[in-house]
C-alpha cells in the first residue's frame, strides 16, 4: 500500500511519509471563495512575527480556511484544533511526516530506501496504541518518574552549560547555540546512551529532519537532507543492534526498550526500538530547546522578569506554562482526514491534509483573556495545547518542563545581569511546524542586577546583525 503526498507516491514503511488512511487522497478539493488563503509560512511575517498572521486568520468570519500555497486545511481555532487532536477515528497520524512540498526525484528516490517501521509520532491506532504503550513502560513520563530518573542527568547537564556560558563573563553569547539548543540534546543523548563525541552530527541530522520534512529546501538541499536522514536512520539501527548484542543491564532507553520487548516481536520489534530513538533524538530535544528559547526570550526582553526568576524560583513553572501558551516550540502540526469531517460549518473531504495551528488556538480570544498579552499570572493559561492533546498528547511534556525550570533558575542564579544585546529583532528558521530561533544573542553579566548594565557590550557578534 502507498500514501499519495503532492502528488507523489511514497510506499508504507518510508519513515518520512508513514502509514496510509483507507480513502484515497483529493488533490484538488473544491473550495469556496471565502475559505481560500495563503498561509506564506516560508517568508515575511511569519519569520519574524507570526501572532499577526494568527490574529488575521482569528479575526476572520470564516473559522476553517484552505492554504492553497500548502494545499492543506487550516485549523486556527482552539476549539477546531483540540477537536482534531482529539479525535483520532477522523483526523489520522500516517503523514504527520510527509513533506510540506513535492520533492525532487532524486531526493525522493533516497528518501524511499528508509524502511523506518511506523512507531507512536507517525502512527495511528493499534500500531500508535502498541507502541506509545511501549514507550510509556520505558521512558519516565510523569513528573516523580521524570524527577527520580532523569533529575540528576539534568542537573549535571545543566551545570556544565550555565558553567561555560558565565566563563564567557563580559562576552555576547548565542544562547540558541550556546545554551538553549544544545541543553535538551545533551540530556536525549544521555537517556539513549549516546556518547558525547556523537552531539554535534546528530544535532546535524535532527536539525536536517525538520528542515527536509516541514521547512521548504531547494532541490539540491533536498538531496543533501535525505541522504542526511538516510545515515541518522542507519545510526539510529546500529545503535540498536550494538546495544542488542550485549548483556542489556543498562538503564538507558535503549537497553530498556530491548528488555520490554523480551524477544517477542508481536510486543516490539527491534526496527521499532530503532524508530523509537530515531523519533526521540529529534522530538526529545527540539521541542524543549523551543520552550527554552522562547522563555529566555520573554524573560529577557521585559524588565523584572529575570529578576522575579532570580528572587523567586517556584514562580517559574508558572512563567513557563505561558511561555508555552505564548510562543510554543511546534505552532503547527498535521493531521489527515480518515473520512469526511465538518468542522465549524465546513466539510473537508476524506484524505486530506490538515494543519494545526497550535500558535493560534492557544492565542484564540474565545479560550484566554488578553491572549496577545505575555501574563504568567493567568487563570487560563492550562488550556494551552503546545503538548497537543488526546491519544498523541506529549509523552515528553514532564521531562520538557524539568528541564526548562532547572535551567532558567540556575542560569539565573549564575548570571543575574544577563540581558539580551540592544535591538536583537527575533527571527525564526522557515518551518511550518517548529519554530525555532535563529539566535538569541545575550551579554553575559555576571555582577550586575539583573536589566541594569555595568559594562557596554563588544561591538560585534561573529553571526550576529541587528
Amino acid at each position: 500500500m502507498s500514501s499519495e503526498v503532492s502528488g507523489q507516491l511514497i510506499p508504507d514503511g518510508c519513515t518520512i511519509a508513514i502509514g496510509s488512511p483507507s480513502d484515497p487522497y483529493d488533490s484538488a478539493p473544491s473550495v469556496g471563495q471565502e475559505a481560500a488563503m495563503e498561509l506564506s509560512p516560508f517568508a515575511g511575517s511569519y519569520l519574524t512575527d507570526p501572532a499577526t498572521v494568527w490574529r488575521d486568520l482569528l479575526d476572520r468570519p470564516e473559522s476553517v480556511h484552505y492554504a492553497e500555497d500548502l494545499g492543506m486545511w487550516v485549523l486556527s481555532r482552539h476549539e477546531h484544533v483540540r477537536q482534531a487532536f482529539g479525535d483520532a477515528d477522523s483526523f489520522g497520524n500516517a503523514l504527520t511526516l510527509a513533506p510540506v512540498y513535492e520533492m525532487c526525484p532524486e531526493a525522493l528516490a533516497i528518501v524511499m530506501r528508509l524502511d523506518a517501521p511506523p512507531t507512536t509520532a507517525a502512527a495511528d491506532s493499534p500500531v500508535h496504541t502498541r507502541t506509545r504503550r511501549a514507550l510509556r513502560a520505558t521512558f519516565a513520563n510523569t513528573g516523580p518518574r521524570v524527577a527520580a530518573q532523569y533529575g540528576p542527568i539534568v542537573r549535571r547537564r545543566v551545570d556544565e552549560l550555565v558553567e561555560a556560558v558565565a566563563a564567557r563573563r563580559g562576552e555576547v553569547v548565542d544562547l540558541v547555540g550556546e545554551f538553549t539548543a544544545l541543553l535538551p540534546l545533551l540530556v536525549v543523548l544521555d537517556i539513549l546512551g549516546v556518547p558525547d563525541r556523537d552531539t554535534a552530527r546528530i544535532r546535524q541530522w535532527a536539525d536536517g529532519q525538520i528542515a527536509l520534512v516541514w521547512g521548504q529546501p531547494d532541490p539540491a538541499e533536498q538531496v543533501r537532507l535525505a541522504q542526511a536522514l538516510l545515515d541518522f536512520w542507519h545510526y539510529c539501527q546500529d545503535l540498536v543492534d550494538q546495544r542488542a548484542r550485549g548483556d542489556l543491564d543498562g538503564d538507558d532507553f535503549v537497553s530498556r526498550a530491548l528488555r520490554y520487548r523480551d524477544g517477542d516481536d508481536e510486543i516490539l520489534t527491534v526496527a521499532e526500538v530503532a524508530s523509537m530513538a530515531f523519533n526521540l533524538l529529534v522530538a526529545g530535544h527540539e521541542t524543549t530547546a523551543g520552550l527554552l528559547a522562547h522563555g529566555l526570550e520573554q524573560a529577557l526582553s521585559t524588565p523584572g522578569r529575570w529578576q522575579r526568576i532570580a528572587d523567586d524560583p517556584a514562580s517559574v513553572p508558572a512563567f513557563l506554562e505561558e511561555a508555552l501558551r505564548f510562543g510554543p516550540a511546534i505552532d503547527g502540526w498535521l493531521r489527515v482526514t480518515l473520512r469526511p469531517v465538518t468542522i465549524g460549518g465546513v466539510t473537508i473531504p476524506a484524505g486530506q491534509r490538515c494543519l494545526l495551528l497550535v500558535g493560534a488556538a492557544n492565542r484564540d480570544p474565545a479560550t484566554f483573556t488578553g491572549p496577545d498579552r505575555f501574563d504568567p499570572d493567568r487563570d487560563d493559561v492550562k488550556d494551552h495545547l503546545s503538548f497537543g492533546y488526546g491519544p498523541h498528547f506529549c509523552i515528553g511534556a514532564a521531562l520538557a518542563r524539568l528541564e526548562a525550570r532547572i535551567a532558567l533558575v540556575r542560569l539565573a542564579e549564575a548570571i543575574p545581569g544577563l540581558r539580551l544585546v540592544p535591538g536583537h529583532v527575533s527571527s525564526y528558521k522557515p518551518n511550518v511546524a517548529f519554530r525555532a530561533h535563529r539566535m538569541l544573542p545575550a551579554v553575559v553579566d555576571i555582577a550586575g542586577a539583573p536589566g541594569e548594565r555595568t559594562e557596554d557590550p563588544p561591538e560585534t557578534f561573529a553571526g550576529y546583525a541587528a
